[in-house]
């Protein structure tokens, strides 16, 4: 069954506000993070990680779920299909990976910031557990950037099993 004009339109808003809400948790990311690498008060790091603790639990998680299943019916319910294009396998290869990171990284790592603030002070805080929250947010963000260049481009066309013609 596929979508009509208008309800494909209707469902592509909330995939791009979900979209949106992702980009959005990564800059904030990124600046409550600077903060905790240029700050030495320790209220206020802990506080970036907590922020960031909630907002991987909370926002990360539903926008990431929002964007993944409104994603999935503009496919199902488009001629582009799950499988027809290679740049909408390239996307779901990495929608699975921007899956594991949202879904488990970011909130496994501010929590192990959080923790390691608890057990060993401030001096733990800012070496592993950040260089792993750090790591995720870059992957993200450059995953997240080249989703929506992809997303607008539609490289790589057909695969060859369906290639009855130019799309």
């Amino acid at each position: 069954m596929k979508l009509t004009k208008t309800a494909r339109k209707w469902i592509l808003i909330p995939h791009i506000l979900f979209s949106a809400i992702m980009v959005g948790n990564m800059a904030t990311f990124v600046i409550l993070n600077i903060t905790v690498l240029t700050t030495s008060d320790p209220f206020l790091i802990t506080s970036c990680y907590k922020i960031m603790n909630i907002l991987s639990d909370t926002s990360i998680k539903a926008s990431t779920i929002g964007a993944t299943v409104t994603g999935i019916i503009l496919s199902v319910g488009t001629h582009y299909g799950l499988f027809k294009y290679w740049w909408i396998i390239v996307k779901e290869i990495l929608t699975v990976l921007l899956i594991g990171i949202n879904l488990w990284g970011m909130y496994s790592w501010t929590l192990e910031a959080l923790e390691n603030i608890v057990e060993g002070g401030l001096e733990t805080q800012s070496t592993l557990a950040n260089l792993d929250l750090w790591t995720g947010i870059v992957l993200q963000s450059i995953t997240l950037v080249f989703l929506f260049v992809i997303s607008k481009f539609k490289p790589w066309g057909y695969q060859k099993k369906y290639n009855k013609g130019s799309r």
